[in-house]
Parts: C-alpha cells; sequence; structure tokens
C-alpha cells in the first residue's frame, strides 16, 4: 500500500516538473512584435530636450549680439519739397586787422586847409569825408572829398574850396594803429572868380594818416596831406590836415 502512494507521488512529481518546462519553452507573441529601441528613440529624453532648447536660444542670442550682424538704426529722410534752411554768413571774426577784418570804411572829419597862391592866401575849415573799399587785407580803392571856408577877402568875397578825387590806399590793418597813405587824383574848384583864370582845375592828393580802433566798427583818425592845384594857369603847393572818425561795415 505504501509503495502504491509512493509511485503515484513521483508520477504526480514528473508531470509537474515536464508542464513547468513546456509553459518555459513557449515564446511570448507580443514580445516578439514590441520594439523596445524605436520606443526609446521616439520619445527624447527630458533632460536632451532642455539641452536642444538651451543651444537653440545661445545660438540665437549669438547671432543677435554679433558685431558683423549688427543692424542700423532707420533714419528719416527729407522730403524732396522741403528746402534746406539757409546757413547766414558768419560776421568777421575781429582781430584788429587782416584778412578778417571789414572790408567798407566810411571816414568823416574836419580839416583845415592853407591855399597859397599869387593872387591870395587863404586858411579854410571845412568838412572831410572818405569811402574806401578794401580789395584784400592791405589794399583798398579810396574816394575822397574836402571842401574849405575861409574868411572874407576883397570886396565882401569869401573864399570857398572844393577837392576831390579818388585812388589807391595802402593800410596795415594788424593792430589798433593801423597807418595808411593815399594817392587822390582829381580836380578843385575855388570861389571867388578872379581875372586870372577860371575857377576849376587839377588837383593831386597825396598823404597819410592812422587810425586807432575803439572797436571793431569805429575807429579815430588823424591826417595830413599834400594838395597840389593848378589854378590861375599856375601850381599851387596846398598843405591839410584833418581829424575824424571812420566807420566800418
Amino acid at each position: 500500500m505504501k509503495r502504491k502512494y509512493l509511485v503515484a507521488v513521483l508520477m504526480l512529481g514528473l508531470g509537474a516538473g515536464r508542464a513547468a518546462n513546456a509553459q518555459e519553452a513557449v515564446p511570448d507573441p507580443t514580445l516578439e512584435s514590441h520594439n523596445v529601441a524605436t520606443v526609446f528613440s521616439a520619445t527624447p529624453p527630458a533632460d536632451a530636450a532642455q539641452l536642444e532648447t538651451f543651444d537653440a536660444g545661445t545660438h540665437s542670442a549669438g547671432l543677435l549680439s554679433h558685431p558683423t550682424l549688427s543692424y542700423p538704426a532707420p533714419t528719416a529722410t527729407a522730403s524732396s519739397d522741403a528746402s534746406p534752411t539757409p546757413t547766414p554768413a558768419p560776421d568777421p571774426t575781429f582781430i584788429y586787422g587782416g584778412r578778417d577784418d571789414y572790408r567798407w570804411q566810411l571816414g568823416i572829419g574836419v580839416d583845415w586847409l592853407r591855399f597859397r597862391s599869387s593872387i591870395f592866401n587863404a586858411s579854410a575849415v571845412g568838412l572831410d569825408s572818405s569811402v574806401t573799399y578794401f580789395l584784400n587785407d592791405w589794399f583798398g580803392v579810396e574816394g575822397n572829398v574836402v571842401t574849405g571856408f575861409a574868411p572874407q577877402i576883397f570886396d565882401r568875397e569869401h573864399v570857398k574850396l572844393l577837392v576831390y578825387g579818388g585812388g589807391p590806399k595802402i593800410a596795415w590793418r594788424e593792430n589798433k594803429w593801423e597807418p595808411w597813405m593815399h594817392a587822390i587824383v582829381g580836380g578843385a574848384h575855388e570861389q571867388p572868380q578872379t581875372a586870372d583864370g577860371g575857377r576849376n582845375a587839377f588837383a593831386v592828393e597825396v598823404g597819410g594818416g592812422a587810425d586807432y580802433r575803439f572797436n571793431p566798427r569805429f575807429s579815430g583818425r588823424l591826417e595830413a596831406d599834400w594838395v597840389r592845384t593848378s589854378f590861375f594857369s599856375q601850381s599851387q603847393n596846398n598843405f591839410k590836415l584833418a581829424a575824424g572818425v571812420v566807420f566800418h561795415f
């Protein structure tokens, strides 16, 4: 009886072992069709996605900050109808002379003219006026008018003199004191009428003076000239002194 139970137990054990081996040997069809590499390659890891985002941001920031890729700001273009604003001419840079000085001079003063002739002599006082335009910093062209009125001579006759003309003027315009020379060629007129000739004559005025600049537009002037006339078919050597002011513009 015991022997039958032992054989039955052994047979049951051998059957259970074969069944277990048969189960392990059968492959799982789901495992053969499942590709694990495909699953992992389709879904990137979180660290890789973050690294890719970081690289893209850094690359774009580098492009924007690169000096060769900087773009200038757009500038507004002026309208074609808008005319440019003219630049006003600057005032001369005044240095008491030189090329930046004013070109025009207007001189007005009082003169004393000593007239001497074989007919009569007279000391006439009048006005001295001149206008000068400087072509450069030292050479100008001057126009000059001199008048003189003397006391009565003869029978109720007063001496009246007029000398006028034009010519070159040379000046040293580098300091407050501006010495100058001029030569005026023109004519002269005198009264009274005499029996020895007409009242008009040829005249030459040669001399010079000095101007003192008080400011860029205003000067004082002293002047002395030799004045030669040809009244009464003769020649007269006269002398003139003058003092006045000069306006620069």
